[in-house]
């Protein structure tokens, strides 16, 4: 009876699948994304959130926007907070910004409004079609550079330098020596396509911590069990002000702006490749239920607000899964059934230290560098686009001024060759926005 209403829901027939090869895909998803449950809640906390409550937040959110994927779409994605979104929420709206974290988690309920509403209008596509290739690789690589950066500086392997600015970390220190082999772990375990790899080296990273000493006792503290109810997330559900980011409109627009930038491109670079992964696309390569897929992302960054967290986006590592078999909606089920069972081991995750993140916080910037390589390096204003913007990412430790400045490059670069035609009417808008932002000072 249940394998029949599987079976005429999802169409497993029509895409060549069996509820087995679907199960085992959710599976196979899930473990390779799984860390966000650990990594999410240690970048948000050092906005002044509560992290044990964040780690209840982030599966919720992880589970509520896979299932609206798998609704919406019958498509094998996965949905969670996602890397580079939960950075720049953390360290460039609360740390650099100084905007307070319930502000922020308004900012992040326009944005996934905003993007709903360009998503439903179909203006969402001619922004996307208007942003020069160049900007958009540098974006992500930036971003992914910026990820790679803070988990350096978490392990203590990058430290601060009065004189050159930073420096290498003490790696005679055992917890930063740690760390450093524990990047080099990851990197051989995904070369060698082990699922889950990333998930591995933290929980490895964790247990070696339990024999090193510290001047408070050990890395890896003991937990006060394996398992134990869902932290309870009272102190951000709907904790969001929604009236910071309208009184404070003139220095806050642009996180909005760039926040639904990243996010927006983040979300069809993902769902493009995934589909062709797990052959959704047609015959022209376009992906059949885009608009769904996107409308689902919107939707789930809104809830993702609500619940306390920075925005739920589609996630690269579903393409793990769709390797595995997997081809609807119900892979995405077992995906956030998942997530809702590791919630009864919050007990463990909350004693992994913030050293063994900083593996998945560096892989994951060594993925988001992967589209380098479709960069025109024979247009030298495409490459110094993209450089500006992905160098100005972890030095300004800012996402948002990566973004400003590539657009102001490109522009400046197109005008004074004379190729200005080359430019869209946005994105002369935006650089010049952002340049007035800069010679006003308008933060």
């Amino acid at each position: 009876m249940i394998s029949r209403l599987l079976e005429n829901y999802f169409q497993l027939s029509k895409h060549a699948t069996t509820i087995k090869t679907e199960v085992i895909a959710g599976l196979t998803t899930f473990a390779a994304m799984s860390y966000i449950l650990i990594v999410n809640p240690s970048i948000l906390g050092l906005s002044g959130m509560p992290v044990e409550g964040l780690i209840t937040v982030t599966a919720l959110a992880a589970c509520i926007g896979t299932l609206l994927m798998a609704w919406l779409t019958n498509y094998p994605i996965a949905l969670a907070p996602g890397m580079g979104l939960n950075a720049f929420f953390a360290f460039t709206i609360c740390m650099s910004r100084e905007v307070p974290w319930e502000a922020a988690l308004g900012i992040v309920f326009y944005n996934g409004v905003l993007f709903f509403f360009l998503t439903i209008s179909g203006v969402r596509k001619k922004i996307a079609d208007s942003i020069p290739a160049s900007l958009k690789i540098g974006v992500q690589c930036g971003i992914g550079l910026f990820i790679a950066f803070i988990g350096l500086k978490n392990a203590g392997l990058i430290v601060d330098n009065p004189a050159t600015f930073v420096s290498l970390g003490d790696l005679s220190n055992p917890a930063v020596l740690l760390a450093f082999v524990g990047i080099i772990f990851t990197v051989i375990l995904v070369i060698k396509k082990v699922t889950g790899a990333i998930l591995i080296s933290i929980i490895a990273l964790t247990v070696i911590g339990v024999f090193i000493p510290t001047e408070s006792g050990y890395l890896t503290a003991s937990p006060e069990g394996i398992v134990g109810l869902p932290a309870p997330i009272s102190d951000t559900f709907f904790a969001m002000d929604l009236m910071y980011p309208i009184v404070n409109f003139a220095t806050t627009w642009d996180l909005i702006f760039a926040l639904m930038f990243v996010n927006m491109f983040d979300t069809i670079g993902t769902l493009i490749g995934v589909s062709k992964r797990a052959k959704l696309t047609d015959a022209e390569g376009n992906l059949p239920k885009m608009g769904p897929a996107m409308t689902a992302d919107a939707a789930a960054s809104m809830v993702g607000a609500g619940l306390g967290t920075s925005p739920v986006t589609s996630y690269v590592e579903s393409a793990a899964g769709a390797a595995a078999g997997g081809r609807t909606g119900l892979t995405a089920v077992v995906v956030g059934i998942c997530f809702l069972l590791a919630l009864f081991l919050t007990p463990l995750m909350l004693v992994i230290p913030l050293m063994a993140t900083t593996p998945a916080l560096v892989m994951v910037g060594i993925f988001m560098m992967d589209s380098i390589r479709t960069l025109d390096f024979d247009d030298v204003a495409s490459v110094a686009t993209a450089t500006i913007a992905l160098m100005a990412m972890p030095l300004t430790f800012s996402i948002s001024e990566g973004i400003a400045l590539g657009f102001i490059t490109y522009v400046g670069i197109r005008l004074g060759t004379g190729d200005y035609k080359k430019v869209s009417v946005i994105t002369y808008i935006m650089a010049a926005v952002f340049l007035l932002r800069y010679l006003f000072d308008l933060k």
